[in-house]
């Protein structure tokens, strides 16, 4: 649920995925997160990796934030300062889509090994 509160000027954003993949494949997905948040949005990120989850920590100059990475869920929570609040609506669907775009690619992944499996075998 995405909310913002009139009394605090920071604009919240939370977004939880569930997932299938374990923690090694939300642990590489994560990776690339933080990796496209540091050279498309200038965003400066730690990654601390755990023995159940892990947890990206991201900020640059009007938001700070985290994702947090488990076996089965991500959960990406952000605040973002005064000015960047205005932008809140586009900034969460680009971190949604931006999260869910390789959450799709990861998923997808083993899928495309097994058709790629299944044919070798008809040829054969």
């Amino acid at each position: 649920m995405t909310h913002t509160h009139p009394e605090n000027p920071m604009a919240d954003i939370h977004i939880d995925r569930e997932h299938t993949l374990g923690l090694q494949e939300a642990r590489l997905i994560a990776f690339q997160w933080a990796e496209q948040a540091e050279a498309e949005f200038g965003m400066e990120c730690t990654y601390e990796e755990g023995t159940t989850s892990d947890l990206v920590s991201f900020s640059r100059t009007g938001v700070n934030g985290t994702l947090s990475v488990t076996q089965d869920g991500f959960e990406l929570a952000a605040k973002l300062g005064f000015l960047l609040g205005a932008f809140k609506e586009k900034i969460e669907a680009e971190i949604v889509r931006n999260l869910d775009a390789l959450i799709a690619r990861k998923a997808a992944l083993p899928k495309a090994a097994a058709k790629k499996a299944a044919h070798r075998k008809k040829a054969a």
